[in-house]
């Protein structure tokens, strides 16, 4: 997969966040929560209309690169926001967070930001640079949209759910478009064609006749599978209060933060059992049998959408904003780390894995074996 070179002009009109938000701060109409919420939709209109005028081509040639443009400011401001709540930098988004949306604060917010911050800025960064020349931007865009999905879906329902509850501002409502727009932005994705393989029809052939034995790194793969399936199930019955000493062993020792009253990792574990713990049955049957040629564009949505929240996860179960009580105990850091970080690259070496050797998931060619096989 080719990397696009990077939007330097959305780069630049990106990082006027800094100075806007460092002036914005004092700003003293802006310590209520009715001139936030205003003042943020009115920056962010005047920017989609900079964006507009200056690319009007590009936005022409793909409106998601406006979509890209915009979502690449608004990525500054939240690594702002995980900076200062870390005490790197000072007199940027107090307003925000203060009087915008408080639940930014929490040690789960503060990792959404940073992954929202860096990981989604560089993705915005290429696919607009891929816009501009015009080339294929489909993977990314398939990862990025896993990833933004997963956010999304665990910090509304936490926000909602969780202690946060009552300090719900008119902020909150901006998160309205910031849902649409990516579903919107998501279905173009997907729409768009298929970058070309270079399997030829005998290549196909012959790798889908070969057995789960002689492909070691497809069977290496569904055991991981079959591990993180387990995990996944354990974890989501630790959350729902399973009355099972191995759960209350497990949660007491290694990962107390399943315990936090924020409601962030309550939602994210039962997201992964309903969502993911499906997808992983799914992946370890189109391992086994051939022609499954959903299971590439699958692997990078879900892969983004795990590399995010095992990120989250795994920064705030250990982060100094959650109370003590349910941080992970330095003895158990170690396990913790191992267990959570395989947890977060299985995915993504299965998405390498159907990128580079998409042969055995393409579709058999007409009188292959494999064909009569599927059609039986």
């Amino acid at each position: 997969m080719d990397i696009p070179p990077l939007a330097g002009k959305i780069a630049v009109l990106s990082l006027g966040a800094l100075p806007l938000s460092y002036a914005l701060n004092h700003v003293s109409a802006l310590s209520y929560p009715l001139g936030v919420v205003l003042m943020s939709a009115l920056i962010l209109g005047l920017f989609f209309l900079a964006i507009y005028s200056l690319s009007r081509g590009d936005i022409y040639y793909d409106p998601l690169y406006a979509v890209f443009a915009v979502f690449a400011f608004t990525s500054v401001v939240d690594l702002l926001i995980a900076l200062q709540e870390d005490g790197y930098t000072s007199g940027f988004m107090e307003f925000y967070t203060k009087e915008g949306e408080p639940y930014l604060r929490t040690a789960h917010g503060i990792f959404i930001c940073y992954w929202d911050g860096i990981v989604h800025y560089l993705l915005y960064l290429a696919m607009a640079g891929a816009i501009r020349k015009r080339k294929r931007y489909r993977n990314l865009g398939l990862y990025w949209l896993g990833s933004f999905i997963m956010s999304i879906l665990v910090f509304l329902p936490g926000n909602i759910l969780g202690k946060y509850s009552s300090e719900t501002r008119p902020a909150f409502f901006l998160t309205i478009p910031y849902v649409l727009v990516p579903c919107w932005a998501g279905l173009r994705v997907f729409n768009q064609t298929q970058a070309p393989t270079c399997c030829t029809s005998n290549m196909v052939q012959e790798e889908q006749r070969k057995g789960l034995l002689q492909r070691p790194v497809d069977l290496g793969l569904i055991i991981y599978l079959v591990f993180a399936a387990f995990f996944t199930l354990f974890r989501g019955l630790v959350v729902l209060d399973c009355p099972m000493d191995a759960c209350f062993v497990y949660i007491y020792q290694y990962e107390p933060y399943l315990r936090d009253p924020v409601a962030y990792p309550k939602v994210q574990m039962l997201a992964n059992m309903f969502y993911v713990l499906p997808f992983y049955g799914l992946a370890a049957y189109a391992l086994i049998f051939p022609g499954c040629s959903w299971l590439p564009d699958w692997t990078l949505v879900f892969a983004g959408a795990i590399g995010q929240a095992q990120f989250s996860h795994m920064g705030a179960s250990m982060h100094l904003r959650t109370p003590f009580t349910y941080r992970v105990p330095e003895d158990a850091w170690t396990c913790f780390f191992v267990s959570n970080l395989l947890y977060a690259l299985g995915p993504q070496l299965l998405a390498c894995r159907c990128l580079w050797w998409p042969a055995f998931f393409l579709r058999p060619p007409p009188g292959s074996p494999a064909h009569h096989k599927k059609q039986h």
